[in-house]
């Protein structure tokens, strides 16, 4: 299938209106092109975006600078009314639902105002940085103007490796435009960096600093397409590709029950804080179900602290059901697999429910049967700190050496009445106890691998050999501590430790689990709203619809089914 790529119309005498150069440009590289006009309609723009695989901004007429806030100068040019809102929304809706973009001269600026970045409006006035080259040029569109230097390791320089670029002193590759402004962008912001610069230092082109699909010139690569010149087809090329990658990864969680074992958000009930997981974080990202917990930190160890304990998990998953009951007709709670498939059916996203940390039992083992009845369908036995049930990976004195007897017990019960036993958090000790204890395969709902990361909450190769000889599941978290050591980490070090566990493990053992709204989230996937990301860089990796049916649910399920069975014999 041709991937569907929609590019935004100037607006002139005529209305809208469109160089044929933009959607050649498509055509030849492999795309469907469409035209978007300006519009203020939310919901059409909605379903316009749900059909669209990639964006293209086209050039046209100065930005309205009243717009972020800056008054005009005198050498503004002609502003376009009819466009610069209508963009805005546009450009922030597609970033949002991860869409690929590539902004072009006008396109490059709107994009990075809409991205927290600023222009220049007029260069010859506001540009001081150094003598500036001819920038408004009297050149036809298709002859070379200039030159820009690409930055080494950018998008950018990927796009254009194959064409022998000559290089400057530093090794980074020149390339020849047609670039026509008086406007330029003056800051990036930190959601964009400069992919290339015109020799006077001007930003010529930028592209995302978070893993994604965005790219913005100043030049029109269009217009030598248009001539007949294909240096520049390699920049339409890369978008198409984008687009395709994109549109597949829709069409994969379209099939895919797509699970997040484990995240935080009933945390932020009581902040302002913008939460990770939403509904309609939920909805750009196709996420179909999430485990939110009711987290509760270990504290004192007193039969009053222990009755609190459980009313405070009482509380919070009573604020889970309240929050999905105010949006019934878009979600439902899910008990067990089968619920979870009959609300992707209908179009529903579902919240399943957990426990983290044992401490909301106490040493009342009968609260195992009660928190099952609500619906929770795993416990992690312990959090930071040692708890009664088991030591803990961290801020122990390990003080039972691994399960304690009434740990032990709590595993057999949670079998018992079908609740699987969660393992994350847990000192090795106390996995290995786990694993020998219960009668169903274990889980491990949010955690990473240590040969990647030496953090003693993350599993060993032979704890995860073991794990997966068991029939259990290791869920690769998001949370950057957990990822990487040596620097901050990225959806890139994400995938190197589902890479590791699906090696050590096996793909029928890995899954997610983000931790979101519990410090989870990395560039290039750093909410709900951007696990189709994820599925982007898998679907790159060569992993197939089979191991994403795998990864995104499916293994977990499995286990999840098996505790649930064993409780109904």
């Amino acid at each position: 299938m041709r991937p569907l790529i929609g590019i935004t119309g100037n607006y002139g005498e005529k209305g809208c209106e469109l160089a044929p150069g933009y959607y050649r440009s498509i055509l030849q590289a492999g795309g469907s092109p469409v035209v978007i006009p300006p519009y203020m309609d939310d919901e059409a723009m909605e379903a316009l975006l749900d059909s669209l695989d990639a964006v293209v901004l086209s050039g046209g007429a100065d930005m309205n600078p009243l717009l972020v806030g800056e008054e005009p100068i005198p050498q503004l040019h002609g502003i376009n009314p009819e466009r610069d809102v209508p963009e805005f929304r546009l450009i922030r809706r597609a970033l949002e639902r991860q869409l690929p973009l590539l902004g072009i001269c006008r396109g490059i600026q709107m994009l990075a105002t809409a991205m927290g970045g600023s222009i220049y409006q007029d260069l010859g006035v506001q540009y001081t940085e150094a003598p500036l080259i001819k920038h408004c040029q009297d050149l036809v569109r298709e002859q070379v103007s200039h030159t820009v230097r690409i930055e080494q390791g950018t998008i950018l320089e990927a796009i254009f490796a194959p064409s022998h670029l000559p290089v400057d002193g530093d090794g980074c590759p020149l390339l020849q435009v047609n670039s026509f402004h008086h406007q330029a962008v003056r800051t990036t912001g930190s959601r964009l960096r400069v992919s290339a610069r015109s020799m006077d230092g001007v930003i010529e082109a930028v592209e995302s600093t978070e893993y994604k699909s965005i790219l913005g010139v100043q030049w029109h690569p269009e217009c030598f397409v248009m001539a007949g010149d294909r240096r520049m087809m390699p920049i339409f090329e890369w978008l198409v590709g984008e687009a395709g990658n994109y549109a597949e990864a829709r069409r994969v969680h379209s099939r895919v029950l797509s699970l997040d074992s484990h995240c935080d958000t009933p945390m932020k009930f009581d902040t302002a804080e913008e939460r990770l997981v939403t509904l309609p974080r939920m909805r750009d990202g196709m996420l179909d179900a999430t485990i939110m917990v009711a987290y509760l930190p270990q504290g004192e160890r007193t039969p009053e602290a222990y009755l609190a304990a459980t009313a405070q998990a009482d509380a919070t998953l009573s604020r889970i059901e309240e929050m999905v009951a105010a949006e019934q007709t878009q979600v439902a709670i899910a008990r067990t697999p089968d619920d979870l498939y009959g609300l992707k059916r209908e179009g529903r996203k579902a919240i399943m429910l957990g426990i983290e940390n044992g401490y909301a039992i106490g040493r009342d083992l009968t609260r195992i049967e009660h928190f099952r009845r609500r619906g929770v369908v795993y416990m992690t036995l312990c959090h930071n700190g040692d708890n009664d049930l088991c030591d803990s990976a961290r801020k122990s004195n390990k003080e039972h050496g691994g399960v304690s007897h009434l740990g032990a017990e709590a595993i057999r019960e949670m079998n018992r009445v079908g609740m699987m036993v969660d393992m994350s958090h847990a000192a090795e000790s106390s996995f290995y106890d786990a694993l020998d204890i219960s009668g169903v395969p274990i889980v491990c709902s949010h955690s990473c691998c240590r040969s990647l990361c030496d953090h003693p909450r993350n599993l060993t190769d032979e704890q995860m050999r073991r794990l997966a000889m068991s029939g259990g599941v290791m869920q690769v978290t998001l949370y950057h501590g957990f990822l990487s050591s040596a620097s901050e980490a990225s959806v890139l070090d994400a995938m190197e430790h589902i890479r590791h566990a699906v090696d050590i493990m096996g793909i029928e053992h890995v899954g997610i689990g983000s931790d979101f709204d519990g410090d989870g989230g990395v560039p290039g996937v750093a909410h709900a709203g951007e696990l189709l990301n994820l599925t982007r860089r898998l679907l790159r990796e060569r992993f197939s619809e089979a191991d994403l049916h795998l990864l995104w649910g499916d293994n977990f399920l499995r286990v999840m089914r098996m505790a649930q069975a064993m409780g109904q014999a």
